[in-house]
């Protein structure tokens, strides 16, 4: 039997498993915890502006200052004409014939004698000048042939000296009326042949110039200078002094 205590004292429900709060305590707190971090970091982030500062003007074309391009004339040239066409026209026939031309092979046998003409070259003829001074065989004077090329050209020297002095007409200054000291350049050339040619003057008066080029023309035949064996143009030059007595 029971006792009487028993039915005295109630009777308490039995808790739920599934309806204990403190069970999923640590989930709530973490998640309440990251959305606290989260507001927080929004908050501290969070910017605002002044909009007074901000000017936002409106683009106004009347203030744009206008721009006038000039009209520019450009002169183009005028076409060209047409091309004329003929109002003729003949056609040609077809039915020409035109010759062929045939082309044979120019192959040569190696063993084929070729004969080839004999070939005439004319040598050219160059009027080469070589200077007195330093040519190689000066041209001979009549009783300048022996001795050596320096004996010959000493030889040559002096004797056209002598030759002017015995024929130039000295009294002729004196007729012209000029009086001291007289100087007259002479330039001639001993040609190939060895002639005395180009006979130049000058003087102080033009008789004394024709009297020097009569002078030297009057020079006897020469024998030819040569250079490297063939006979070459040798120039010539000599001053003429003379003084005229008061």
């Amino acid at each position: 039997m029971k006792s009487s205590s028993d039915h005295s004292q109630p009777r308490l429900p039995k808790k739920a498993p599934k309806s204990d709060v403190n069970r999923n305590g640590s989930i709530y707190f973490a998640v309440g915890l990251v959305l606290m971090l989260f507001v927080s970091n929004q908050l501290i982030n969070y910017k605002t502006y002044d909009k007074s500062a901000i000017n936002i003007d409106a683009l106004n074309l009347d203030d744009i200052d206008e721009i006038i391009i000039p009209l520019v004339d450009l002169k183009l040239p005028p076409p060209p004409p047409p091309a004329v066409v003929p109002d003729d026209i003949q056609a040609i026939d077809d039915e020409e014939k035109i010759e062929e031309t045939v082309i044979e092979p120019t192959e040569i046998n190696q063993e084929d004698e070729i004969e080839v003409e004999d070939i005439i070259v004319d040598e050219p003829i160059e009027n080469v000048e070589v200077p007195f001074s330093v040519i190689e065989n000066v041209p001979e004077y009549p009783g300048c042939e022996k001795g050596s090329n320096a004996n010959k050209r000493k030889c040559m020297s002096t004797k056209i000296a002598k030759f002017v002095q015995r024929k130039f007409n000295t009294d002729l200054a004196g007729d012209l009326g000029l009086t001291g000291k007289q100087r007259i350049s002479v330039i001639f050339k001993i040609n190939k042949s060895g002639d005395v040619v180009g006979v130049r003057s000058r003087a102080p008066h033009p008789r004394l110039e024709k009297e020097a080029a009569r002078v030297i023309n009057l020079l006897p035949k020469m024998k030819p200078g040569r250079q490297r064996g063939e006979a070459v143009i040798v120039p010539y030059s000599l001053p003429i002094t003379f003084k005229v007595q008061d």
